[in-house]
């Protein structure tokens, strides 16, 4: 069924008893979110391994699916992949942190911005649907549950208000994590694109967060909780559509932030956990080859390889392979051989983001 999209703002009320309850939940839990990014070290490790994560599970629920192993054998920078799915998974990535970029850069979220996300994410310049017939199908029973605006004029003016909407704090008093409740919604109903909306709208989710200052930057993810909980999902963005009532969508995805900040302020301190481990048993066994550089190495990698230790450390093929050796040695590390290459898999880090993916 086709629906008549709203612009935004709308006049509703949502000062009820059960948002504001969720409301202040969710903030306390992003607030203690953002004081815990600087708990490890180096926050790129973080980062890197919270975005490979968020692009495995967003591809997931498009069907795309791909294995720990396939991801982390493979390297973006390099362009070698080890499957099909895993270079999509790398591309959700790599537009991720494109979109971070920007938006750090910029301070806003353009309409542009969600254009070169998206063409990342599709590898193509199709840019919004300009030919008509795009609908939205049940998956089991191919039953038309959706028809999204057809005209690009439609598209375009629906986008740029949305534009504004994200950006222009004057025109609505709603807070924050209302407002991107209601963004990723609008910005589903409408559409816009041919392929590629719902891994797009997920980054913008991430990327509001950033450029409210709710978090200092991109940790906090909506996927996994998305497709734990698809099928409500699903059925809570077509039944706000039939009924114009919102109460429900802001529920679950309030529910989601709070849900998702503390298991990944859960995950942060088992990182440093392990490293804080991995430290102390370095320095202990093997004081001549311990460095910073040398443990941030394997927690940015939890698969690495002789070529990224002679890169991060400046180090021969020769002392990188004897390093690597010797964290075999004192069980640090796993050794595994694929193909001609080898792989040196941390086996705590690599274990807590296996059970972290599918947790």
């Amino acid at each position: 069924m086709s629906h008549n999209i709203s612009p935004l703002p709308f006049d509703y009320n949502f000062d009820t008893v059960a948002i504001l309850k969720a409301l202040t939940k969710a903030h306390k839990a992003l607030a203690e979110l953002k004081g815990s990014e600087d708990i490890l070290p180096n926050k790129s490790i973080l980062i890197s391994a919270l975005s490979l994560q968020e692009a495995k599970d967003s591809s997931e629920i498009e069907n795309i699916i791909t294995t720990h192993d396939e991801l982390y054998q493979s390297n973006y920078a390099m362009k070698r992949f080890s499957s099909a799915a895993a270079k999509e998974v790398y591309a959700y990535k790599e537009a991720l942190f494109h979109g971070n970029r920007l938006v750090s850069k910029h301070g806003l979220i353009l309409v542009s911005h969600i254009l070169e996300i998206q063409s990342i994410i599709e590898e193509n310049n199709a840019g919004f649907r300009r030919l008509p017939g795009t609908v939205l199908r049940n998956d089991r029973t191919n039953e038309t549950v959706y028809t999204p605006p057809q005209h690009i004029d439609e598209i375009e003016s629906l986008m740029k208000n949305l534009e504004i909407f994200m950006n222009n704090a004057t025109i609505c008093d709603w807070d924050p994590l209302i407002k991107m409740a209601i963004i990723h919604h609008q910005f589903e109903s409408i559409h816009p694109f041919y392929d590629g909306n719902g891994r797009t709208g997920r980054i913008v989710n991430i990327l509001y967060l950033v450029k409210e200052n709710l978090l200092s930057s991109p940790i906090l993810y909506l996927s996994g909780y998305i497709n734990q909980h698809r099928e409500e999902y699903y059925k809570l963005l077509q039944s706000t559509r039939d009924t114009g009532s919102w109460d429900s969508w802001v529920l679950f995805i309030l529910e989601g932030i709070s849900k998702t900040a503390l298991s990944t302020i859960e995950y942060i301190r088992e990182i440093k956990k392990i490293m804080q481990s991995h430290k102390q048993s370095i320095r202990e066994k093997l004081p001549k080859i311990y460095s910073h550089d040398l443990l941030n190495n394997i927690f940015h990698h939890p698969y690495t390889k002789i070529e990224y230790v002679m890169e991060d450390l400046k180090v021969s093929r020769i002392t990188a392979t004897r390093y690597l050796e010797e964290l075999v040695r004192i069980n640090i590390l796993s050794k595994k051989k694929i193909w001609r290459e080898s792989f040196y898999i941390n086996i705590e880090l690599f274990k807590l983001l296996y059970e972290n993916m599918n947790s």
